[in-house]
């Protein structure tokens, strides 16, 4: 038996995080991951703009794993095969799994890392008990469950998981060349889409190292049979649904491995839990078009780290009743919210084919132009690409608050 006063599953983004955050405060910390280096995986490719950056420099660790990732400081925004803008940008980019292992690299080494697998969790209001698939036992006062989308511990815990959107979006990841020449002419580009009836709200290019990485959002079913043909004929696949990007591009090919990830929204209820709490994809997903997934894994990490835990150890027990503090977390609540209605309304506003969405579409391809015409001027506005979807007029974000009010009710609240 090992005793700890944290026991983090799971040694992904948001659980390596909260190694590197509670080990850098002197709390004793365990992490348990089956991986002794985080292996490749599709999914967050680059961190970008001045509020995700902000949420990821809360956790004290964000300067020195930003140092290994391949910065872009312009972003060229395009649609109908015209170049609208060319805006400043804060972009670092880095494949997930070497940003995990840039993160695992910050973990103070009085973190214990274990590398097997937890098998069986027993929680209670007191020390919780955690089972590994190396026959060890860990005794632990809190347990930090960042294992993402793996069910097995939550179905053994008895934790619902409640289904907002099954398979809202696909994320689609592949390595993107020129053809007759020896690099893009663009730092970074973000084409939207050309037309609703081919569901892609856009495609974002963008160099890692050497490579010109390439993430095209759909909102397809995952049987489609436009993904099989992607697999097939990527380029001419690609051509055929956004025909104007070559226009900004120019001629290119997709040389290699095609990566596809459909995304489930859902939501886990972990009310009644005492001596567990859950952080990042292993309490709610969120949706990679709109971008929000690192400010959520952020958000919660760094309400954990710094706040409700040295609360928590300072006083006995680990009730259920203490550990909703988390979930109730203002700031928490208002990332999660805010996350679950721009995934529904980048949705909406890529698809739609409403009189109201279609001028929705519209209005953003005029602001863009106009902030690509005052540039030189010195008068630009600044937008995101990501925040394109996310209206700020009062009726669409009603609309869009309305729609996902299904996922933000389900989250726990403080009762």
């Amino acid at each position: 038996m090992r005793y700890t006063d944290i026991a983090i599953i799971g040694g992904g983004l948001a659980g390596s995080t909260a190694a590197a955050m509670l080990g850098r405060a002197g709390i004793s910390t365990v992490l348990i991951d089956p991986h002794e280096s985080y292996p490749t995986d599709f999914r967050v490719e680059k961190l970008s703009g001045q509020e995700q950056v902000g949420r990821f420099l809360k956790t004290g660790i964000a300067e020195s794993v930003l140092r290994r990732a391949t910065f872009t400081g312009e972003n060229w925004i395009a649609r109908f095969g015209r170049l609208l803008d060319k805006a400043p940008s804060r972009q670092f980019n880095i494949l997930y799994d070497s940003l995990v292992n840039a993160v695992r690299d910050e973990i103070p080494a009085s973190v214990e890392r274990i590398c097997a697998k937890a098998i069986a969790v027993e929680t209670s209001e007191e020390r919780q008990r955690v089972v590994l698939s190396n026959d060890e036992t860990i005794s632990a006062r809190l347990v930090v469950l960042a294992n993402g989308l793996n069910v097995g511990l939550r179905h053994q815990l008895g934790i619902a998981r409640k289904v907002i959107s099954a398979c809202h979006s696909i994320s689609i990841g592949f390595d993107i060349v020129p053809v007759g020449r020896s690099a893009f002419a663009f730092p970074a580009l973000t084409y939207f889409s050309e037309r609703p009836s081919d569901r892609i709200p856009y495609i974002t290019l963008f160099p890692v190292g050497t490579r010109m990485r390439a993430n095209l959002f759909v909102y397809r079913a995952c049987d489609d049979p436009w993904l099989r043909e992607l697999r097939r004929a990527p380029t001419e696949t690609l051509d055929a649904a956004l025909p104007r990007l070559e226009a900004v591009t120019g001629p290119f090919e997709i040389p290699g491995e095609i990566k596809i990830r459909p995304v489930d929204l859902y939501v886990n209820d972990c009310r009644g839990q005492p001596g567990l709490v859950l952080v990042g994809d292993a309490f709610a997903t969120s949706c990679p078009v709109a971008g929000t997934g690192c400010d959520k894994v952020f958000t919660d990490v760094e309400r954990l780290c710094n706040v409700h835990i040295p609360a928590w150890l300072a006083c006995d027990g680990m009730s259920a009743a203490k550990i909703a503090a988390s979930y109730a977390d203002p700031v928490k609540r208002a990332c999660d919210e805010w996350s679950a209605a721009k995934a529904f309304d980048f949705r909406s506003v890529s698809i739609g084919t409403s009189p109201y969405w279609t001028a929705q579409r519209w209005a953003r391809f005029i602001a863009w132009s106009a902030q690509g015409l005052l540039r030189p001027l010195g008068g630009a506005f600044e937008l995101e690409p990501n925040l394109l979807g996310h209206s700020s007029s009062s009726s669409s974000s009603s609309s869009a608050s309305s729609r996902s009010s299904s996922s933000s009710s389900s989250l726990p609240s403080s009762a």
